[in-house]
């Protein structure tokens, strides 16, 4: 799928060399994981080639360069229950996606990336809701998906472990027009 200067293929096993130079690499965890953490090939393998079906997972590729990585899904019960879904029918999708060549970021990239997967996700799997949940620091991140539509519906404090800490997240959700 290619739309603009952004495309997305499915993750290949040879993806996995990439996914560690970029999830090895401190200006990223920065923004994805924290710098304390840092990937090995086998957590590489573990998380991203666990054979989950209910995952798309794929590369994002920039003017035939490959520069990052987005994963969609339908929210799982847990989740359901605390972002507050536990009692709908909604197709409620979560998305995840980094940037892993810091040369490309703020070039209006993530924004392209974002509305791309928007419209695959409910076109492919008729969504009516996409969530993300990003920690509350990431302004960045934020304003890409605010921009792209997405509007922050309930704080989830102490959320996520980053940097030796529990860090408040956003649920920001987009709604897919006549919900």
């Amino acid at each position: 799928m290619k739309k603009h200067s952004i495309g997305l293929r499915k993750l290949m096993e040879e993806d996995k060399y990439r996914l560690l130079k970029w999830l090895t690499d401190p200006q990223v965890l920065r923004f994805y994981e924290g710098r304390d953490n840092p990937f090995t090939m086998g957590r590489v393998e573990a998380s991203f080639f666990d054979g989950n079906l209910e995952e798309t997972r794929c590369i994002v590729i920039h003017e035939d360069t490959p520069i990052g990585y987005i994963q969609y899904y339908p929210i799982g019960m847990e989740e359901r229950k605390i972002y507050g879904y536990n009692d709908s029918e909604d197709a409620v999708f979560g998305m995840d996606q980094f940037i892993g060549e810091p040369e490309y970021w703020d070039r209006g990239i993530g924004t392209e990336l974002v509305i791309l997967t928007i419209e695959r996700v409910i076109r492919e799997k008729q969504a009516s809701r996409i969530v993300l949940d990003p920690q509350t620091w990431n302004e960045r991140a934020i304003h890409c998906y605010e921009k792209c539509g997405f509007q922050k519906v309930k704080l989830l404090p102490e959320r996520e472990w980053h940097e030796g800490e529990y860090r408040d997240c956003w649920l920001m959700e987009y709604v897919v027009d006549g919900e």
